[in-house]
């Protein structure tokens, strides 16, 4: 074995004297003898062929050199083997290759030294040391041919080893075109032979993203988007905008619109969604615009430029203010026949229960009354009927107003504002109906019927503002109810609108000295709601400088917390821009300073998945501080909030809180089930129910009410039997203890949302896309579930109704082109990841057929099943225009 130590000696870059030892045939002979019993005849006289070779390459005539490179090129070439082993020839040269190398460098310069070169990369890629880089070396030594033919793994090879070179060469400055050339090649050679990711990740590696543009193709072009834009997940800032731009850029070149859309709405560029409109040219696609937009939740002005003819204008604009959502719900509801109003009772199924239970719910508290009112709202939502609130009766105010007045105070808050929330969507109706109760005497029903107001435009735009109308005269009355229910109401109505009116009007509240707490709390929250994620400088500085005025006695009250969250809202999901806000922040109260950092951090980051963040908020959870510390409860919800942007950062979170759960003081305690609801928002994934329902016989009250809050978040709008009857017996199980019993009944109405209709997730469009209003009023109200006590059970219930922001029809709609619902067969199954698969593989599995309008669980994804129609929307959710396909012949 001697030579083919000394063999591999060399080629690990030994000194040069010891190389040009010439290898006689004859010298290996007792060797030969050993490997002859495992060479088979052919492999044998391959070997010997390629010891001539060799011998040949290094004969001083140039013909034979020229004959025995090109046998040798040819054997290389031709021979194919399985990928598991070397390829033969290249086993056998592996001796050979230190003495080439040293003829090599005596060689003179000519076309049979560059031939060698060639030969010596491809040996390379079997012979050369760790970190060489000799592959690449005589690459660039080597003839300008095509690496394509030396075959795939060595493309491969001299892509990673490019990247290294890249590096290094960046760091010590040297020039890099001859590299650029090569890069060229190889991502043409990668992208004709289906291998996009690897021509992405090169390109990442050298930083030339954009040279993907002259190689895409119509063949190709939708699984390199596919991959760029999954992979934009897992990349750092700035890189990943980046890579969505070069997506965004791909996807406008091939006239895929609709994704080109969802991607300008991702990076939410303004000015990509009015390129997208001005781009194409067909009107029916951009309905189908519109319907994404108005499910994204954005406003959007579409100008003359856009659309020069008005009737069209106007047609479209009433698409983007939503204004067609209740139809298309009641739609569904009627396909599904749930019409039918539900009560209270019918959730609860009290007769499922043994005696003492059953028997406690009969009574009337006024406790229970509102934990019905509440149950009605959320199950009834939207279907603009219900067996409470909107009972027709022979006298006009029979029935509804005694169920009004079976609510105490500020319990009349939230029954008339349920009304708004029976109504949901039905601007019309919903105006008419909450009418009556603006002239009540009583200030807490005037001040619920403002709320209900707000509700009822939730989500929907109009161009003659009926909310700012109704509501903007009761900001400024004297009673602090009426004033947060009209304030609240415009939050919920234009939130996400930036709208000036509203800032205007808002604005002052805040500056006021005299403002009671309350009312101030629900100013900013308000605020942050219409201009979230706008990083509005003005807003910011108002709420800044009331947590700056107000004694510290003050901000030690629960409600003050609300006034940091108004402040993050603005920068939800803005990253770094939050930076200068937080310098500020610091400066606060030392009560409050901590809580303000940590709920900046973490909506700033929020749906980002930005794990060096979640080590952040993990870092301050890990201490044990002593008692009145409120900062650590904002930093759990922060870890969710950050991680919920990707199923894999998802799992892993739930994973930290459960740690956070077993070595976690109380503070923290309190806010994991709440964290753990956020994550898995009505998605019941089964580990999560299971650590709920453990928590919710938790001996710190105030962890199990959290918790069986959150088993109705994961379970919002699924109806599921699980869930509903963990809920039931926990109902049972604190029948006499009047708090927890509240959030059990809140929990069982959350769990049937809308009948089963609705969903609370804030993520749509395959997962990719997040709401940003939807997020907010998620988080707004899971910050006032931080202090059950203060808020939810005390008198500010009706934060429950920021849940409203979320709401939204988990619905598949398929209309034709003049906007008329149309039935059609569809697969509905679990989404499939197919991302840098090779073929065509299915992307759902385990579907079943039904025909539209149909129900969408989490992680479902549906496709047509039939030819006949062609959908203008790559994701099958919410509302989907189906146009005829021209091709399509019915088979007789």
């Amino acid at each position: 074995m001697a030579q083919e130590k000394n063999g591999s000696a060399s080629g690990a870059g030994t000194s040069r004297e010891e190389a040009p030892v010439k290898v006689p045939a004859k010298d290996p002979k007792k060797k030969e003898e050993k490997k002859d019993e495992d060479l088979s005849e052919e492999d044998l006289a391959l070997k010997q062929q390629l010891e001539l070779y060799v011998e040949r390459v290094q004969d001083p005539d140039p013909g034979l050199q020229k004959v025995a490179l090109e046998s040798m090129r040819q054997e290389i070439r031709t021979s194919t083997s399985s990928m598991t082993s070397v390829p033969k020839p290249l086993k056998f040269l592996r001796p050979h290759y230190g003495a080439l190398k040293a003829y090599y460098e005596t060689m003179k310069d000519s076309d049979l030294k560059r031939y060698l070169a060639d030969i010596l990369s491809v040996l390379a890629l079997t012979m050369s040391a760790e970190g060489e880089r000799e592959s690449l070396k005589y690459r660039l030594l080597g003839s300008e041919g095509d690496i394509g033919s030396w075959g795939h793994e060595y493309v491969r090879n001299l892509a990673g080893e490019i990247a290294q070179e890249y590096t290094k060469r960046q760091s010590e400055e040297a020039p890099i075109n001859d590299l650029m050339e090569l890069v060229q090649q190889i991502v043409a050679f990668h992208m004709k032979h289906n291998a996009e990711p690897e021509a992405v990740d090169l390109l990442m590696e050298v930083e030339d993203l954009d040279m993907l543009m002259e190689h895409v193709d119509g063949t190709n072009f939708k699984r390199t988007c596919l991959y760029l834009t999954s992979a934009a997940r897992y990349l750092p800032g700035p890189d990943d905008m980046l890579v969505l731009d070069i997506a965004y850029m791909i996807y406008l070149k091939f006239e895929e619109y609709a994704n080109a859309l969802q991607i300008a709405l991702f990076l939410d560029n303004m000015q990509y969604v009015k390129q997208v409109f001005t781009s194409c040219g067909d009107l029916l696609r951009k309905k189908q615009f519109c319907y994404i937009l108005a499910r994204h939740g954005i406003t959007f002005e579409l100008d003359e430029e856009m659309f020069p003819d008005d009737d069209e204008r106007e047609t479209l604009q009433e698409i983007v203010n939503n204004t067609k959502l209740s139809e298309g719900y009641l739609t569904l509801a009627r396909d599904i026949e749930v019409m039918e109003p539900k009560s209270p009772e019918d959730i609860y199924k009290a007769h499922l229960l043994d005696g003492r239970a059953s028997a406690s719910a009969s009574v009337d508290s006024a406790r229970q009354n509102l934990a019905a009112t509440f149950v009605n709202a959320f199950v009834n939502a939207g279907f603009g009927q219900d067996k409470l609130m909107t009972v027709q009766s022979d006298s006009s105010s029979g029935s509804s107003a005694n169920w009004l007045f079976k609510n105490k105070e500020h319990g009349k808050a939230s029954a008339a504002a349920s009304l708004g929330m029976i109504l949901l969507w039905d601007v019309d109706s919903g105006l008419a109906q909450l009418d009556k109760y603006f002239h009540s005497n009583d200030n807490h029903v005037i001040a619920g019927a403002l709320l209900g107001v707000g509700i009822v435009n939730c989500n929907i735009k109009n161009d003659c503002d009926p909310a700012l109308a109704l509501l903007g005269d009761y900001i400024d009355k004297e009673d602090a109810s009426i004033r947060i229910g009209a304030i609240m109401g415009l939050g919920l109505a234009y939130a996400g609108s930036q709208n000036e009116q509203i800032r205007a009007k808002l604005s002052p509240i805040l500056n006021d000295a005299k403002a009671p707490l309350d009312v101030l709390a629900f100013t900013a929250i308000s605020l942050g709601l219409v201009y979230v994620g706008s990083c509005n400088e003005e807003v910011a500085q108002s709420i800044i400088f009331t947590l700056m005025d107000r004694s510290e006695s003050e901000l030690g009250e629960p409600l003050a917390r609300l006034l940091p969250l108004g402040l993050g809202l603005l920068y939800l999901g803005k990253q770094e821009n939050v930076e200068v806000t937080a310098e500020v922040a610091k400066t606060f109260n030392e009560k409050i300073r901590k809580h303000c950092d940590m709920t900046l951090l973490s909506c700033a980051y929020a749906g980002t998945g930005n794990v060096l963040k979640v080590q952040n908020l993990l870092g301050h959870c890990a201490q044990h501080l002593e008692k009145g510390e409120t900062h650590q409860a904002p930093a759990v919800l922060g870890i969710a909030m950050v991680a919920m942007a990707e199923e894999l950062g998802v799992e892993m979170a739930i994973r930290s809180l459960e740690h956070l759960l077993q070595y976690g003081e109380q503070n923290i305690r309190r806010a994991v089930p709440l964290a753990l609801g956020l994550l898995c928002i009505a998605n019941p994934k089964v580990n999560v129910m299971d650590t709920l329902s453990r928590l919710s016989h938790d001996t710190d009250s105030e962890v199990a009410m959290a918790a069986v809050i959150s088993l109705g978040l994961i379970g919002a709008g699924t109806n599921n039997a699980r869930i509903a009857g963990m809920l039931r017996n926990l109902s049972s199980y604190y029948y006499k203890d009047a708090s927890l019993l509240f959030c059990v009944r809140i929990a069982q109405g959350l769990v049937h949302l809308g009948k089963g209709l609705l969903t609370l997730n804030p993520y749509h469009s395959e997962r990719f896309l997040l709401s940003p209003t939807a997020l907010a009023g998620i988080i707004t109200m899971l910050h006032a579930c931080l202090d059950m006590k203060a808020i939810i059970l005390g008198k500010y219930h009706y934060v429950l109704y920021f849940l409203v922001l979320a709401m939204q029809p988990r619905m598949l709609l398929t209309v034709d082109e003049n906007l008329k619902p149309l039935s059609v067969p569809v697969r509905v199954g679990q989404a499939v990841d197919v991302v840098g698969q090779a073929g065509r593989p299915k992307t759902i599995t385990g579907f079943q057929t039904h025909s539209t309008p149909v129900l969408l669980a989490a992680g479902d994804r549906a496709e047509l099943a039939t030819e006949k129609y062609i959908p203008l929307s790559p994701i099958l959710e919410g509302f989907v225009i189906l146009k005829e396909n021209p091709d399509y012949r019915e088979d007789h």
